[in-house]
């Protein structure tokens, strides 16, 4: 489990980066999409985690809140570089 909240968590910036070095807006928004739909992964397996004991809720409500942070950035410049999206 932890492996796999790890490697979501890295998907995120990673996404973004690559995302933001394309050459067109549509590339880039497809990572920036791409990196948003991780950080609802890793809030999923956040919810197993604690569901199953790994994690506490003060541990699992960090995490929801950062990532529901991150998604929201993310909306951001999803508008910025394809302003007619549905972000």
């Amino acid at each position: 489990m932890r492996d796999q909240i790890r490697r979501a968590a890295v998907s995120v910036p990673s996404h973004i980066a690559e995302g933001d070095e394309l050459h067109t807006n549509a590339q880039a928004v497809r990572h920036f999409y791409i990196a948003r739909g991780s950080t609802a992964e890793v809030v999923t397996q956040s919810m197993i985690a604690l569901e199953i004991g790994d994690i506490t809720l003060a541990q699992h409500q960090h995490i929801e809140q950062e990532c529901n942070s991150i998604a929201k950035m993310l909306n951001r410049l999803i508008q910025i570089r394809h302003p007619i999206s549905d972000a």
